[in-house]
């Protein structure tokens, strides 16, 4: 049976990530460190050839695919965006430990949302919607390997709820420039709206490895 197969990386690094800011919705550009981070991973590691990028509509995440996958087509989807914290966009943690509804938040629930944001149940219904949508467009478009530049948020939560072998999403960690290559046939996802996790991505060098 024909398997798609999606290489799924978190965006590169924003000012606000390196100095420790919430942002979720809030629409930044890569910060010159993290475009550069980017390039010296492109050089240390490979990137899988696409044939089709999909990104969270973000800045940080269509330029990070400009920079890993220079020559391929880029798709936004709008349902993979990072969450949206409401008022708890642009503050450190240090601001929100003073509150008392970010304390409740950090408790969990899928249920529970910031002042004005987005639940985690939220989040993860329209990253449903909008993987069902990608692997549903990969299929009838004929394309087995596309990759995905999202969020980490995104990412955790997706591989939890869809992958397997299954993980909590505490267990799942990207770093700027990483993530996971998933493959997914027509029956897993139609019968369990389920994945396979393969490995990591990007890969490392092959003439690195037989040194």
């Amino acid at each position: 049976m024909k398997g798609y197969r999606i290489s799924v990386i978190r965006h590169g690094m924003t000012e606000a990530n390196e100095n420790g800011i919430y942002i979720g919705k809030t629409d930044l550009p890569l910060s010159p460190k993290g475009a550069a981070d980017l390039a010296a991973k492109m050089d240390e590691f490979d990137y899988p050839s696409v044939h089709r990028v999909y990104t969270s509509p973000l800045l940080r995440c269509r330029e990070t695919a400009d920079i890993l996958f220079p020559e391929t087509e880029i798709v936004p989807v709008d349902d993979f965006r990072e969450l949206d914290l409401g008022e708890f966009e642009g503050k450190t943690v240090d601001e929100l430990l003073k509150r008392d509804d970010y304390k409740a938040w950090l408790k969990g629930g899928k249920d529970v949302r910031p002042p004005k944001g987005e639940s985690l149940e939220e989040m993860t219904a329209r990253t449903y919607t909008g993987l069902h949508n990608v692997i549903m467009d990969m299929m009838e478009s004929g394309l087995t390997h596309c990759a995905l530049i999202t969020h980490a948020g995104i990412i955790s939560n997706m591989l939890a709820g869809f992958g397997l072998p299954k993980y909590s999403p505490s267990q799942i960690n990207t770093e700027p420039g990483g993530g996971f290559d998933i493959l997914v046939t027509a029956q897993m996802w139609l019968n369990s709206q389920s994945f396979e996790i393969l490995g990591y991505c990007p890969y490392d060098r092959i003439d690195d490895m037989n040194e």
